[in-house]
């Protein structure tokens, strides 16, 4: 850390996140933010990792409420011990993507796409903010270095290690629950069959065992997350026509008979003192997982559409509405989309000079994404976890420049 060029990467990460935690500090727990707060917040005071005491749930990916966990009961619930927490975060995933394009460019390029990455607008105000994101981040540029690792050495340790890394993103975010047999595809294309891919697909599954497995004791069913409600909030016959009029699927409005109260409506009724309810909530899933289908089924244009519209919303340089976006002045509102048409452009001509075999991993993780939007919708909170990968493509370009010069 004696370098400059890492205190250049750490400052342009630490710098703008803290300016904007002291101007956001009064919404940093009131605003914009993530039930896995609740969550964390249920723990500390009660012991049960759920949204009412007394009743454990899985109502949500469970990572960034263990990571609040620690902060909350060693430093309190405030603005500034959550906002730095997260602040150390994005800048542990900064000197991450430097250590990517240091690998496979050079120091220069790898600051350069570490700073770009870093700066994003969006990134900047979003950081601070209660949001399951910040680990997102982290995590998938971990796993992007250890893949590359284990590939360029045939690596099986750094293919575990590469697998940990996608269990615990997989934690953080259940779209990427397939992520791992992407990764296991590219390692098999890099260098034909061995146990690494196999070691990497068994070290995710392992990671998450004992999650689902207390999931089963606990909540009464093996599930990543049992908020199934949130996978037919995206699919169904409201979701179009709130999305095109730049509302949330958090505005879709529950089907007659459908069942109540769900944990969060439990959480409610309780905080203002009706007591506590017993939810199933496995029966619950299964019903809105049923309703999701149907609707897929039954309806296949409209899923056509949908998915269309998700893509779109993913890769729109413009920020994309969704429940916990925070911020939509200036920073937000021009800053954000120069910035990610600019790297769309740079990323885009990048594709040409970067290392092929970093392209072929990058492209993988990229088309995983959008084919995420198409099950599930876009929103630019979904799509910020891999953008480092478009700085990194920019930084071939930036690196091929430099070296003509």
């Amino acid at each position: 850390m004696r370098r400059a060029h890492l205190w250049l990467v750490a400052a342009a990460a630490i710098v703008p996140r803290v300016v904007v935690l002291v101007y956001e500090r009064d919404k940093i727990l009131s605003a914009f933010t993530d039930k896995s707060d609740d969550f964390a917040v249920t723990f500390i005071r009660h012991g049960t990792f759920g949204l009412v005491p007394g009743q454990p749930s899985a109502y949500t990916q469970p990572l960034y409420g263990f990571f609040l966990v620690p902060v909350y009961w060693i430093f309190g619930r405030t603005w500034w011990s959550a906002g730095f927490a997260q602040i150390l975060v994005a800048t542990a995933t900064a000197l991450l993507v430097y250590a990517i394009g240091a690998r496979l460019l050079s120091r220069s390029a790898g600051v350069f796409a570490a700073v770009v990455s870093t700066l994003n607008p969006y990134l900047v105000w979003h950081d601070v903010h209660l949001n399951r994101e910040i680990l997102d981040q982290l995590l998938a540029a971990a796993l992007v270095l250890c893949v590359l690792v284990a590939a360029d050495r045939r690596s099986l340790t750094w293919s575990l290690a590469a697998g940990i890394c996608a269990g615990l993103a997989i934690l953080g975010n259940v779209r990427l629950s397939a992520l791992p047999l992407v990764l296991a595809a590219y390692l098999l294309l890099r260098n034909g069959w061995s146990w690494a891919p196999v070691a990497l697909v068994a070290a995710a599954a392992v990671t998450v065992t004992p999650w689902v497995v207390r999931n089963k004791v606990q909540v009464g069913c093996f599930a990543l997350t049992t908020d199934g409600r949130a996978l037919w909030k995206a699919n169904n016959l409201q979701t179009y026509g709130l999305l095109t009029h730049g509302k949330w699927i958090d505005d879709v409005k529950d089907p007659p008979g459908h069942p109540f109260p769900n944990p969060e409506e439990a959480r409610v009724i309780y905080a203002r003192g009706g007591g506590t309810f017993h939810i199933d909530e496995c029966a619950n899933e299964s019903y809105y997982q049923h309703k999701a289908w149907l609707f897929v089924r039954d309806h296949p244009g409209a899923k056509a559409k949908l998915a269309g519209l998700g893509v779109r919303m993913l890769w729109d340089p413009r920020t994309t509405a969704s429940a916990t976006d925070s911020g939509h002045g200036l920073l937000r509102t021009w800053a954000q989309p120069l910035y990610m048409s600019v790297l769309y452009l740079l990323a885009l001509i990048g594709l040409f000079f970067a290392p092929r075999r970093f392209t072929l991993l990058a492209v993988l993780i990229l088309a995983y994404q959008t084919l995420a939007a198409v099950v599930f919708v876009g929103a630019t909170r979904y799509r910020i976890s891999t953008d480092f990968l478009l700085a990194l493509l920019a930084a071939a370009l930036f690196e091929r420049v430099r070296t003509r010069a």
